[in-house]
């Protein structure tokens, strides 16, 4: 097992098992809720409950998670109520089902302070990305990108590292995440974690629900989107204003799209050497997590530690840094601001399943 280079303590590698720091709490809970696009086959519901629990938590339901209206699960008002009861029963976790579109309706709309307030830690990705987005730029609270039902514990089959790391991760055992990044920039710093996915994120700026991190480091991901309107997005990041306050620019799966001939051979490592030409922040690729089977689970609003060497790229989390506290670990001042403005906006028509 690699050596954490900020440190030299081992480290959990994404290629293998995480292996266990520490006794978990019996059975936490989750509750599981639909906020975004409908569920299209309730069956997938029953297995991720009987998946979650069979992985050690206490699982319930929202009443609206099977709810469908047009696309979406239940109109904005019932979405809007089920988030509501989410923030209020007993469940410490609140996962949701799948992502699609319809969060960014609900966006002005939602009392951002009661969900802080409410001390629940809110799961999911794709659409869910700007549930995250805003609760971080309104009240600096952390969520956690990661595994949703229907997606990742709905099918016949579970991925056992996606559920080991989800595992880990929520019972605050998992201390780094090691992965493989041949190509990634040298980089050794600290910041505030933040992003997930890269059309939820762009379809948030000029609204009062983007966060405003400086020397933050930020991980993007995408689905069904070519590799032009990868870029195309991230230069308008670029030109905004955004990237270049990064510390680190960390490129998880960008998944499902069709090259064409017109293309000349422009494909993803194409849109990788654009954004090392035009931004000058370290870039790290690889990162497992997007829309694919094995993914990791991450704070967003968390400050971490990212460093690489030799291929690797390794991701330190709070729990390293609380273990660790004796040693010195030097990498300079990171600033970092959260807009806790209480304006409101509004989002885009972009679909991710």
């Amino acid at each position: 097992m690699p050596a954490c280079p900020i440190c030299d303590a081992p480290d959990a590698n994404a290629a293998a098992a995480p292996t266990p720091r520490r006794r978990a709490p019996a059975r936490p809970g989750i509750y599981l809720v639909s906020p975004s696009g409908a569920v299209l086959d309730p069956e997938t519901l029953v297995r991720a409950k009987t998946h979650l629990s069979a992985e050690g938590f206490k699982v319930s339901m929202d009443r609206g998670a099977s709810l469908r209206h047009e696309r979406f699960a239940g109109t904005d008002a019932q979405r809007l109520a089920a988030l509501q009861r989410a923030a209020t029963q007993k469940s410490q976790f609140v996962m949701a089902t799948r992502g699609g579109y319809g969060m960014s309706r609900l966006l002005d709309r939602i009392d951002w302070k009661a969900m802080a307030d409410s001390g629940k830690t809110f799961i999911g990705h794709s659409d869910f990305t700007a549930f995250q987005l805003a609760l971080l730029a309104k009240t600096g609270a952390v969520s956690y990108a990661g595994p949703m039902a229907v997606f990742d514990f709905g099918g016949k089959r579970v991925d056992d590292l996606t559920a080991a790391l989800f595992g880990e991760t929520l019972r605050g055992e998992l201390e780094v995440l090691s992965f493989d990044s041949p190509d990634a920039d040298p980089v050794d710093a600290r910041g505030v974690l933040w992003g997930g996915n890269l059309a939820m994120l762009v379809s948030l700026i000029g609204t009062p629900y983007l966060p405003k991190i400086k020397g933050g480091v930020l991980f993007l991901e995408d689905v069904n989107e070519h590799p032009y309107r990868v870029e195309r997005m991230l230069l308008q990041l670029h030109q905004a204003g955004v990237l270049a306050k990064q510390k680190a620019i960390v490129l998880g799966s960008f998944t499902d799209y069709k090259l064409s001939p017109l293309d000349g051979g422009y494909d993803m490592a194409s849109v990788h050497a654009w954004l090392r030409r035009e931004v000058k922040v370290p870039v790290v690729t690889d990162l497992p997590f997007g829309h694919v089977k094995t993914k990791a689970t991450l704070p967003v609003g968390e400050r971490v530690g990212i460093a690489t060497e030799d291929g690797m790229a390794h991701l330190v989390f709070e729990a390293h840094e609380r273990n660790h506290a004796g040693h010195d670990h030097d990498h300079g001042e990171h600033d970092h601001d959260h807009d806790h403005d209480h304006d409101h906006g509004h989002g885009h028509d972009h679909d991710h399943a």
